[in-house]
């Protein structure tokens, strides 16, 4: 039988579980490698992209570094390096995406920096431009639309801050070890998470398959989980979707809502909360699909709550995978067969890989 998404997000809690005891291991040469760096310049597309966006404040919070995303593509071609960047590094899950290992061989040219490549397969063609390989630890994914891998970028990725701001003094082994209590829960709950996500898709799964489009709000460190909505929702359901953070909805996306539109708002316990409050508030009085997804518990039908204790630098771990799980099921459920892959020559005809994927 053809793996799916949901093998694989069944698989999220082991995998998880598995990384987060491999800690420090697992990222310690990162650390090493990166300590004393002040300016990360991090090159990702599509999601890895999302994965740092997801990990950025994290990063920031705990190493005590400034983190640069760039899309690879544009950076190699246009953006002028910052000359205040001392360390570059490179996400691709396959290890093959063109632009990412093109955009770590120019800053290896260019300037000469010490380069970071992370992978699932460290023997991949994107570490020949990286003087050190990590492996994001999710093994071999066999269906395009990544979920585990996503989740391990992630996890690894906020590892690796964790790790250097304990080596460079950022952090206390104490704040270290509430981090990673934190995280272990988390992935603990994945299956809680995986059961609350499957009652909420079947109380509103008619006016989710239905949906003419969708709309993720959020904020702050969230703003990765509502790009990889995005992203997952246009790969699987493949209607109109976007991931808008709070306040530049505000100006100007507010203006297409309709009465069908469906809304999710990611919620996460934050100074900055009540903003998406009174958002969704005035957005319930013109559309009747209003959901919202939180870190909190709920008794909501239409309030999909995670029940955890977790803070919201380190929320965007537990947040994507009810996206995940409702890509799958939202799509099975408007008739689309996504075991049957489509446009499989894309990536090698665009020559965005170096070589096709391994795919079921």
């Amino acid at each position: 039988m053809k793996p799916t998404m949901m093998t694989y997000i069944n698989e999220e809690k082991e995998m998880s579980e598995g990384i987060l005891a491999a800690y420090p291991d697992n990222v310690q040469k990162f650390a090493e490698l990166a300590s004393g760096k002040q300016d990360w310049l991090l090159v990702a597309t599509g999601s890895s992209y999302n994965a740092a966006l997801s990990a950025k404040y994290a990063i920031e919070r705990w190493a005590g570094v400034r983190v640069e995303i760039k899309e690879p593509f544009p950076f190699t071609y246009y953006d002028k390096l910052s000359p205040y960047t001392d360390l570059a590094i490179g996400i691709s899950q396959s290890g093959h995406s063109t632009s990412t290992i093109g955009a770590l061989e120019r800053v290896r040219k260019e300037a000469g920096l010490p380069t970071i490549a992370m992978s699932a397969d460290t023997a991949s063609a994107i570490g020949e431009v990286a003087d050190l390989t990590i492996d994001i630890g999710c093994g071999e994914e066999r269906v395009g639309y990544v979920t585990k891998g996503f989740l391990a970028t992630v996890l690894t990725l906020m590892l690796a801050g964790l790790r250097t701001g304990e080596m460079n003094g950022s952090l206390s082994a104490v704040e270290v070890q509430v981090q990673l209590d934190s995280l272990k829960r988390a992935a603990a709950a994945i299956p809680a998470t995986i059961a609350r996500t499957e009652t909420f898709f079947e109380t509103f799964r008619e006016e989710l398959a239905s949906a003419p489009r969708f709309t993720a709000v959020g904020y702050g460190p969230a703003v990765g989980t509502i790009k990889e909505f995005e992203t997952k929702f246009v790969e699987t359901v493949r209607v109109p979707s976007q991931g808008v953070e709070v306040e530049a909805f505000m100006h100007g996306p507010y203006l297409e809502v309709n009465p069908e539109h469906r809304f999710f708002f990611v919620e996460t316990e934050s100074p900055v909360k009540d903003r998406l409050e009174r958002l969704r508030s005035y957005e319930e009085r013109i559309s009747n699909y209003v959901y919202t997804v939180t870190t909190r518990s709920s008794s909501q039908a239409n309030v999909l709550g995670l029940n955890l204790t977790i803070d919201e630098f380190a929320a965007p771990f537990a947040l994507i995978i009810p996206f995940q799980i409702l890509a799958h099921h939202i799509a099975g459920a408007r008739g689309i067969d996504l075991t049957n892959r489509i446009y499989t020559d894309f990536g090698m005809a665009m020559k965005s890989k170096t070589q096709p994927g391994n795919y079921a």
